[in-house]
Parts: C-alpha cells; structure tokens; sequence
C-alpha cells in the first residue's frame, strides 16, 4: 500500500532517464575498459544487476551517467570510489545488503537526480545523509525491514526532491521537520510501516491532512487495532493529546482560585497584626526614655528656681 497523489511517479522516473539520455548535462569522454562482470554502452550507462557481487565494482569509467548495481550482494558504498563519479545521474542500489549510508558516501554527486536504496538492510538514516545531493529529485527506501528512525534533518538540503518513498519499512514515527525543508515534494510514500497514533504522531497526520496527500488502506497501528491513518485520524489525535477542560476542571480552577484568595487575605491580615504589634513594641520601648528627659527638665527648673531665690534673697539682705 502506498501513499501518493493521484498522479503517477513513472513519468518523473522516465524524465530523469532523460536527462543523461539527451546530453544535458556535459561530461568527459568515457574511459575505456569496463568493470568485470558488467555492461558498459556508449550512452554512458554502466549495468552491473544480478551479478552476485560482493563489493561495489571497482575501473568505473569515470564518464559514468547511470549505474546499476542491483540485485547483488554488496554490503558498503565506498566514498572514495563512488566520489569519483561526479556526473553520476541515476544510481540504483536496490536489492542488495547495505547497513549504512553516511554523509561522505555521496560527498560528491551534485548531479545525481535518482537514487533507489530499496530491499536493504538499513537501520537508521543519520544526520543530512543526503545533504550533498543538491539535485536529488526521486528518493526511494522502501523495504528495509530494520529501518526504524530517519533523522529530523536527514533531508534538509534536498530542496528538489519531489518523489520520496519510505515504504514497508519499521518506521512508528517521522519528524516533520525533516519534511518542511521539501518545497517540491509532491509525491510521499508512507505505507506498511507500523505507525503508532499517539500524540508524537499527531504533528504528521495533521500534516499530511494539509498537504491533502491520499492515503490508501491501514498504515496506523495501535495495540490490538488498526487504523487509516486519514484526516480524521489527525483531528482524533488532536482531540485527544490536548482535551477541553471539563466541568470538574473548572470546578477545580475555582477551588484553586478561592483558596489562593483566603490565603492571600489572612496573610495581608496577619501581616497587619504584626506591624501594629511592631509598632506598639517599639513605643513602650521609647518611652522610659521620654519620662527621664521630663524628669531632667524639672530638675534643671528647680535648680534654677533655687538659684533665683537665693540671688533674690542675698540682695535684700546686704543693701548697697
């Protein structure tokens, strides 16, 4: 089961067959000599299917447009030799027993359009694998069983990509974000992987609802059922990872919001008290000190009352 527009891939494959066929892209002349147990012809396609090869073939003409090495039993892409092909067009790896494609695999194929990594045994698509290929427009990876995690930036240079089909594989989630750098992408193959719709999933539904791609029969798992994953599938998901508040939530909102306000009342009031408590501590504090400057102050008053007198007294009693 696939997942695609309406419109066929077939003559975007054929489109790119093309490109090489016609001359539109220059090259130099093509070496002589041909790998062994492989077919070269003069229009630059080197064909290498079904030859239970073990390693990837070695005396490439370096003119090489298009490369079949499907059907074999190849285990690694070599970077050094693969680099080498820098008008590689079309590059089909299909059916054989790779495990790992890194960034430095295809560091130097700016000009491939076409690559098929379908019926491996690939585990995991790491960090911009295919960023070097700016001119990628067809990618398919379906059919490997052990492919259960594609990196979220596994994608972000392929701006040309149209075609990408991930198939058939052990995927139970995808990051979208390694979609929203696909401005061209028009065709997306997501059927036979055990999707699981759960929230970390809603984020793909809904997008794929956007993007009004058309699903065709269950891809969504979820224990002990099966769902299509469809528009509805998305809005469900919606629906359940971010639910309405309920009455009791409400209810609960305004127990909350009562008892916030009760404790921010007896706290003002308690604050209160202790200020005023505060308050009358520090004047009892001050006033022995008052009632002793009052005391001085009569004292001072007397002793000058007393000194009055006497002067008074001593100047009636010797007259000048």
């Amino acid at each position: 089961m696939r997942l695609a527009p309406q419109q066929s891939a077939q003559p975007l494959r054929i489109a790119v067959l093309l490109l090489f066929s016609t001359g539109v892209f220059t090259s130099p002349v093509m070496s002589t000599g041909c790998p062994d147990r492989c077919v070269c012809d003069d229009q630059l396609v080197v064909q290498c299917a079904g030859q239970h090869l073990n390693t990837f073939p070695s005396n490439l003409p370096l003119a090489t447009r298009q490369l079949i090495i499907s059907n074999n039993r190849i285990v690694e892409l070599p970077p050094l030799a693969l680099n080498y092909l820098s008008d590689l067009v079309y590059l089909d790896c299909s059916n054989n027993s790779l495990t790992h494609i890194s960034e430095s695999t295809f560091g130097n194929l700016r000009k491939l359009a076409y690559l098929d990594l379908s019926f491996n045994t690939m585990t995991r698509i790491e960090d911009r694998t295919f960023g070097p290929l700016s001119s990628l427009v067809m990618l398919r990876m379906t059919d490997n069983p052990g492919l259960s995690d594609i990196h979220p930036d596994a994608f972000v240079e392929n701006a040309a990509l149209q075609v990408l089909d991930v198939s058939r594989n052990n995927l139970t989630s995808l990051n979208i974000s390694s979609l929203f750098g696909l401005p061209s992408l028009r065709s997306l193959g997501l059927s036979g992987n055990p999707w699981r719709c759960e929230c970390h999933n809603e984020d793909l539904c809904l997008w794929v609802h956007l993007e009004s791609f058309k699903f065709q029969g269950p891809v969504c798992l979820l224990p002990h059922l099966l769902y299509v994953m469809a528009p509805s599938v998305g809005l469900q998901l919606r629906t359940l990872c971010h639910p309405t508040l309920g009455s009791w939530d409400y209810l609960f909102f305004v127990v909350i919001g009562f008892v916030i306000f009760a404790a921010g009342t007896v706290s003002a009031w308690m604050m209160g008290v202790v200020m005023v408590l505060y308050e009358r501590y520090v004047k009892k504090q001050d006033q022995p000190l008052d009632v002793d400057e009052d005391e001085e102050g009569l004292e001072e008053a007397r002793t000058s009352r007393e000194i009055n007198r006497f002067k008074y007294s001593h100047t009636r009693g010797f007259p000048e």
